[in-house]
């Protein structure tokens, strides 16, 4: 299990993040469910615990997963 999880670790922005669509599929969750609970529970999460991607980091990510893939 930890080596799955290590896989989805990627370094973006100098940080080592997993995805909220990689996160949704560890907790069985929907995105729309999972977003709806951080922001519920934001006290209970770091300042620095989630960011949204810019367009250019989307197109970039894409472009890795369809390499790999």
């Amino acid at each position: 299990m930890q080596r799955e999880l290590e896989s989805l670790i990627i370094s973006l922005r100098g940080h080592r993040v997993i995805l909220d669509m990689d996160l949704v599929v560890i907790y069985g969750v929907t995105p729309k469910r999972l977003n709806e609970q951080v922001m519920r529970n934001k006290g209970r999460f770091p300042d620095d615990f989630m960011f949204q991607l810019d367009d250019q980091e989307v197109s970039d990510l894409w472009s890795q997963i369809a390499t790999t893939k």
